[in-house]
C-alpha cells in the first residue's frame, strides 16, 4: 500500500514553490522550501483547530485502570 502512495506523491509539486518534489526533501523540492514550511508552523501561520470544552466544564478524572486500552 505504501508503494502506491509513493508513486502518487512523486507527481505532486512542492507545496511551497510548485517545483517538482525531490525524494530527499519530499514533499518539498529543497531544504529551503522545507525550512519555509517549518517557519510557517513556528510562526503560527499554520494551525490545527482544536475543540476545547467551556471553561466552566470540568474534565472527569479517570479512576485507576479506566484509561487502559487508549
Amino acid at each position: 500500500m505504501s508503494g502506491e502512495k509513493d508513486k502518487a506523491d512523486r507527481g505532486r509539486p512542492c507545496p511551497i514553490c510548485r517545483a517538482p518534489a525531490v525524494e530527499k526533501f519530499r514533499p518539498f523540492c529543497s531544504k529551503r522550501c522545507a525550512d519555509i514550511d517549518l517557519g510557517r508552523w513556528f510562526s503560527g501561520r499554520y494551525s490545527v483547530p482544536a475543540v476545547e470544552p467551556p471553561e466552566d466544564e470540568e474534565w472527569p478524572i479517570p479512576e485507576d485502570g479506566e484509561d487502559e486500552g487508549r
